[in-house]
Order: structure tokens, then sequence, then C-alpha cells
């Protein structure tokens, strides 16, 4: 199989909820090694010995756009076809997240700062702060939907971009980019509106949009894509009601965990994962508790990184496609 350029996906990065935004300076056996070959931009491509098993390509480092000064690379594969949720749901266990119809997982040349991160659902307690943030948002009514993108939801992401990420990579999205975040997705995506309502009324498209969430529903959890929300509600902290909205969404319906992208030790940007309990990080292929956060470091180590091969061949793969 020949190489070939990879193309060129956006990557969601995740992004800290309103009140931590304002501190800115998310027993099988292992299969056979894959192929490697060089591709023309750069980038790399690799499979699994199976005919119709994915390929995997590897990015040309960029800035990091989490700890100053490193080069970010990543590892994707295409999403797509009959089997495209159970790849989803298996790889998002092993630490991959979902950008359109690509999975990646960061795959850096000398840094494992980025580890997944997720909440146990059953075991989570909310602390003082996140209960307050609750009680502030009894107005707010959950209202899932189709990902199907609208312009209400444009507008909204236009004045959050605008207000909290004027110079970051999405900033120059327009209207038919944000169209293909929202409704490209080949596995079982919602969008989650919330709407402000009068305490008791029913809700309706006519109540106030004040923040969507994209959503991926995983067989073992709920997977938080990218969220936004009026800038202008900043003290009602709705990137944290977000999160524990999607917690009680998960428990109701028996799911054990809620993902929430990577969480970064040294990154400002992503300090606040750490304050949500039960929490759990994908670290040296396995996930555990999270522990002290300040026991986590993100210092460069040249044998902290295993070869990219060996990374792709102990990837595990639904068992229809091995």
């Amino acid at each position: 199989m020949l190489g070939f350029a990879a193309p060129a996906y956006p990557m969601i990065a995740d992004e800290p909820p309103a009140e931590d935004a304002r501190n800115q300076d998310q027993t099988d056996a292992a299969p056979a090694l894959p192929h490697l070959r060089a591709c023309p931009s750069g980038a790399f491509l690799m499979r699994h010995s199976l005919p119709h098993a994915p390929q995997f390509y590897v990015t040309a480092p960029q800035p990091c756009p989490y700890l100053h000064g490193r080069a970010e690379r990543k590892l994707f594969t295409a999403l797509a076809g009959d089997s495209a949720n159970e790849l989803n749901n298996a790889l998002s266990r092993q630490g991959f997240r979902r950008s359109q119809n690509v999975l990646y997982r960061p795959s850096c040349e000398s840094c494992v700062a980025c580890m997944s991160a997720r909440i146990r659902v059953s075991e989570f307690q909310p602390s003082r702060t996140q209960r307050r943030v609750q009680r502030k948002s009894t107005h707010l009514r959950r209202l899932p939907t189709s990902a199907w993108a609208t312009e209400e939801q444009y507008e909204l992401f236009r004045r959050y971009l605008d207000e909290r990420h004027a110079d970051g990579g999405m900033a120059d999205m327009d209207i038919f980019e944000f169209a293909a975040m929202i409704e490209e997705t080949p596995v079982r995506t919602r969008v989650i509106e919330y709407r402000q309502t009068e305490p008791g009324s029913p809700i309706s498209d006519d109540d106030r949009l004040a923040a969507v969430c994209l959503t991926d529903v995983l067989d073992d959890g709920l997977s938080l894509v990218y969220s936004f929300y009026d800038p202008a509600l900043e003290a009602s902290s709705l990137g944290t009601y977000m999160i524990l909205d999607h917690i009680e969404l998960a428990r109701s319906a028996g799911l054990p965990f809620i993902y929430l992208g990577y969480w970064v030790p040294g990154s400002r940007k992503m300090d606040y994962k750490a304050k949500f309990s039960a929490l759990e990080i994908y670290k040296g292929g396995v996930w555990q508790p999270i522990g002290d956060p300040a026991q986590h470091s993100s210092d460069i180590h040249p044998l902290s990184v295993d070869p990219i091969v060996e990374q792709v061949a102990r990837i595990t793969l639904p068992q229809k496609q091995r």
C-alpha cells in the first residue's frame, strides 16, 4: 500500500470552562507490527497487517498549544464505514479523541504530558464550588438534538470565539466549517443545547441559547468533543455546569464514564479538569486514578516515548477489524 499525504483535518483542542479561561497566559494479543512509510507531507502511514484494518498516520510536528516551547505530533486514523462506532468505542478507551471523521492521540517525539482524562460517574462527588454552580444554573434546561448545525448555534460560537479565543486556531472558522465540525460524524453524536427558561416552564426553541456541547455517545460513557457558551454569562460557569450536567446524564443512562479530553500537568488551560473528583488519567497504557495532580510531571525524558511502530502495534482494534 502506497503512502499518501495526511488530510488537513482540524484537530479540536480542549477548551477550559469560563472560570478557568480567564487564567490562560481537553487480554487480546497485540496485532502484528504495522508497516511504516513516509508521506509527502512529512507525516507517516502505518497499517496493521490485515488488509481492512485502519491505517494510522502521524502528523508533522507543530507548536504545542499547551506547553510553551514544545512541539506536538498526533497519531491519527480515519473513522468511517459500518464499524465506525466500534472503532470509536475501542480507541476512546485507549486515549484517542474524535475530530469530525478522524480519531487522534498525542504522539510527541519526546513528551508524554498529554493524558486522556475521564470521570468515574458512580464515584463522583461535586465539590462545594461545583454545587454552587449547579444551584446558580437551575434556570437552564437541557435540549438534546441531532448533530445538525444551526445559524443560532454558529452565532453563539462566533461570540464565544471572538470574546475568548480570538487568536486561537479556530478563530477564522466560517459557518461551513462550523457545520462540518458538527455534522461530519460517522458515529452516534448528539448536540446538547442549554437554554434559559423560567423555572417550571416547558423548554422551547424560542428560549435563549446559552451553551452548546457536541457529545459522542460511547458504549461506556459520554465524550465531550467540544463545547462553547455565551460569554456574557461568564459568571454562571457554564463550562463547569455542562460537565456536571453530562455526569448526571450519563448516570441516568447507566454509562460509567465521562471523557473530558486531555489533561496536561503544567498547563493552566487544563487545570480545571483536576478539580473534578473520581478523575482517571490514561498513563502508561492503563487508566488510573489521578491521585495528587502535583505528582505528575510534564518534564521531558529521552526514554519516555516508545517508537511509533510499537505504539501502533499495541493498539487493540475491535474484534471484527482484526
